[in-house]
């Protein structure tokens, strides 16, 4: 009968690694949601400038509360805006960079 405690203890084994999938993988989704979140900011700051208006202004309008902290505007060249923000973390006050967006004020009109 020693087979029946040695399911358990590999469950118990193999559990830190699945919550470090499971982190990474939260990791990921968060990361995608910050890259999606900065492209429909972009746009608006490039609409905003197109119309004569605060471009950081209307970034951080359509920018959810957890990303307007981090959030960076750049006008370029050529019409072009680009959006960066930080990519939130799973554990708290863990750097894990910035993502960017960029849109085009030909392409908003």
């Amino acid at each position: 009968m020693p087979e029946d405690g040695q399911a358990a203890v590999e469950t118990v084994a193999l559990l830190p690694v699945l919550l470090a999938v499971l982190g990474v993988a939260w990791q990921l989704t968060l990361a995608g949601d910050a890259r999606a979140a900065a492209a429909g900011a972009a746009r608006a700051a490039a609409r905003a400038i197109a119309a004569g208006s605060d471009a950081e202004g209307a970034a951080r309008a359509h920018l959810p509360e957890r990303l307007e902290r981090g959030l960076r505007v750049r006008a370029g060249a050529g019409g072009t805006v680009r959006v960066s923000v930080r990519v939130p973390g799973i554990v708290a006050g863990v750097g894990l960079g910035r993502v960017a967006a960029e849109a085009d004020l030909g392409a908003s009109r």
